[in-house]
């Protein structure tokens, strides 16, 4: 996640908007049903129809956020939590309640910071249903505690030196987490203590790998649904790319190949840079990228992008029925139904 320094949008008053004032007087808006719609969907190739109905709209369900990201759906409680980074909140959204503050503070818990995002960016639920939180200023991954009583640290550092600012992650069926750690929540006083920006593997028993230094900025990473591939997003200006890693039976990675270039998109003059991603069950990469999501073939065929106007950071499926993409775009919460499911790793079956 690079978040980009744009002003606050000002919270719009439609007839199926109710006002929520959270983060001083900075407002919220919540739309109720029927929600607005928004954005555009381009269609590139037919086999997006297998996936998004022709008739099918994105709606807005919420805006006026600074920097919204790490959309994650709790199943057991029917809600959608995200992040709000600079603001360091996460939020909760229902469809008939609206948005409200489901923790404060969400990514550091210290007294004095001095970077451009302190809060929580990506989110992720465990095998065994625990909110799993990579914290810019705590520059940890965590765990939360039951009745969201603190923080569990599942890792804090490498080799002795501290993370610069874990920033998304995944997990499998075995229960291992993979996060990125690009420099994003850095202070200008805080310099990195590691020598680059990596990409990590955490055991259950919490033993952590450095598994590549391939990337300027990583930032979005995912599994496939067979969990033999990693694809991993540079958000790094110049190199715009996602990449995709083979998994070895040792657990390390492959030396990979670019998966999908977004350089093209740029210069369109789309907004935005590539950040988070996830896989649908069929193996299809939905990744924001310039102009919102795009929509890639397990080739990396480009089959279509979910057009939000704005820099994108995050998605994630839920619903469910698991068929819901929700996306955080900047400052707008959104949603669109699809065809086809989200992948999530459930646990192995015992020997």
């Amino acid at each position: 996640m690079h978040i980009p320094r744009f002003p606050i949008l000002a919270a719009s008053v439609g007839l199926f908007a109710t006002h929520l004032a959270f983060a001083g007087d900075r407002p919220i808006t919540s739309y109720e049903q029927p929600f607005p719609e928004f954005g555009e969907i381009e269609r590139l190739d037919p086999a997006l129809d297998e996936l998004i109905d022709e008739n099918a709209t994105m709606l807005k369900l919420a805006e006026g956020f600074s920097w919204s990201e790490g959309p994650v759906w709790d199943f057991a409680a029917d809600r959608l939590y995200f992040s709000d980074v600079p603001e360091n909140i996460a939020f909760q959204w229902q469809s008939e309640e609206g948005v409200s503050i489901f923790l404060s503070p969400s990514g550091f818990t210290g007294e004095t910071y001095n970077g451009s995002g302190p809060g929580s960016n990506g989110l992720a639920f465990d095998l065994d249903g625990n909110l799993v939180l990579c914290q810019h200023g705590d520059r940890r991954m965590a765990r939360l505690n039951q009745k969201r009583r603190g923080y569990l640290t599942l890792a804090g550092e490498f080799e002795g030196k501290r993370f610069n600012s874990p920033n998304d992650v995944c997990y499998d069926s075995e229960g291992n987490f993979y996060f990125t750690d690009p420099p994003y929540g850095l202070g200008p006083d805080t310099p990195s203590e590691l020598d680059q920006n990596g990409v990590y593997r955490v055991t259950p028993e919490g033993e952590v790998t450095l598994l590549t230094t391939e990337f300027e900025r990583p930032n979005g990473i995912a599994l496939s649904p067979d969990e033999k591939t990693l694809y991993v997003a540079n958000s790094h200006d110049p190199r715009p790319i996602i990449m995709a890693f083979s998994i070895q039976d040792d657990g390390s990675l492959s030396e990979g190949a670019v998966f999908f270039d977004s350089t093209e998109l740029r210069e369109m003059g789309r907004q935005g840079s590539n950040d988070g991603l996830k896989t649908d069950v069929h193996g299809n990469v939905w990744a924001t990228s310039a102009g919102g999501v795009v929509i890639l073939s397990p080739e990396g065929k480009h089959l279509g992008s979910l057009l939000t106007g704005r820099s994108t950071a995050n998605c994630s499926f839920g619903g469910n029925d698991r068929q819901t993409l929700f996306i955080t775009a900047h400052d707008v919460l959104c949603s669109i139904s699809l065809k086809v499911k989200g992948y999530f790793p459930e646990r192995k079956a015992s020997d």
